[in-house]
C-alpha cells in the first residue's frame, strides 16, 4: 500500500509499501479522470477502477470511512477506534473504486471503495494529501495508488493550488519521486523517517472538478 500523510499524522506507524509500474487511467461511462490523465498511460485504459470526489451526502462516503478505519485503525493500529480528525472537517475525500462484473446494484453494477485519500487546503493555495491508503485485496492493482495521486493533486490543482505537499514514508520516497515530486525536507515521526514532498503542479494538470461549496463537504464518520 502506498501511504502518505498529512500535517494532523504525526501518530503514523509503518505501512506497506507497493511500487506502481504501471497507471492505467479509468474512462468508465465518462466518469473517474479526466482526459486529460491519460498522459500517464495514453494507450490503456480500464473499466475497472475509477476516481471520485465524494460529497458528504455520496453513495460511497461509508465505505470511504470504513476504508479508512479498517487501514489506520484494524490493520495498521495506528488509532484505536476511530482515525477522525479535525481536518476531516474541512477536507475533501476522494475515493478509488472498484466495479465488479457481478449485478447488484440497479445499474447491474456492484461497485467498492477500494482506495482512499483525502485533500485539505491548510492555508490559502497550500494543500496537503493524506489518508492514502488501498484495501489490502488489491494492492496487486497498481494503478490504484497512482490513480488517487493523480486525482488528489490534479483537483487541488484545478481549485487554484499554489504547493502540494505530504509527508512521505522513506520507502516510498522513490516512488512520489517517479510521480514527479521532490523531496524539500526530511523529518521523524515518532521515531519513523520521513520525507516532506512537494509535487510538481507543471506535471500534475489542473482538473474540471468543480469544487464543492463548503456545506457540501463538511462530513464526519457515522
Amino acid at each position: 500500500m502506498v501511504s502518505c500523510l498529512d500535517p494532523s499524522s504525526c501518530g503514523i506507524g509503518r505501512s506497506i509499501s507497493s511500487a506502481p509500474h504501471l497507471f492505467t487511467p479509468s474512462v468508465r461511462a465518462g466518469i473517474g479522470i479526466d482526459a486529460d490523465d491519460f498522459r500517464l498511460s495514453p494507450t490503456a485504459s480500464s473499466n475497472r477502477f475509477t476516481f471520485h470526489l465524494l460529497r458528504a451526502d455520496a453513495p460511497l462516503i461509508q465505505g470511504y470511512w470504513s476504508l479508512r478505519r479498517n487501514i489506520f485503525c484494524s490493520e495498521q493500529h495506528v488509532f484505536e477506534a476511530s482515525d477522525c480528525d479535525d481536518l476531516d472537517a474541512i477536507a475533501y475525500p476522494i475515493a478509488a473504486v472498484h466495479h465488479s462484473s457481478e449485478p447488484a446494484h440497479d445499474d447491474g453494477v456492484e461497485t467498492d471503495v477500494v482506495g482512499v485519500v483525502r485533500i485539505v487546503e491548510t492555508e490559502p493555495r497550500l494543500w496537503y494529501g493524506g489518508r492514502l491508503g488501498v484495501h489490502s485485496d488489491f494492492r496487486r492493482h497498481n494503478q490504484i495508488g497512482k490513480g488517487l495521486i493523480w486525482k488528489a493533486v490534479t483537483t487541488a490543482n484545478g481549485w487554484g493550488c499554489d504547493r502540494f505537499l505530504a509527508t512521505v514514508q522513506i520507502q516510498n520516497v522513490r516512488f512520489f519521486r517517479r510521480l514527479h515530486w521532490t523531496s524539500i525536507d526530511q523529518l521523524e515521526i515518532r521515531g519513523i523517517p520521513h520525507h516532506l514532498m512537494e509535487a510538481d503542479l507543471n506535471y500534475y494538470l489542473p482538473s474540471c472538478e468543480q469544487r464543492p461549496f463548503a456545506s457540501h463537504h463538511l462530513s464526519t464518520a457515522a
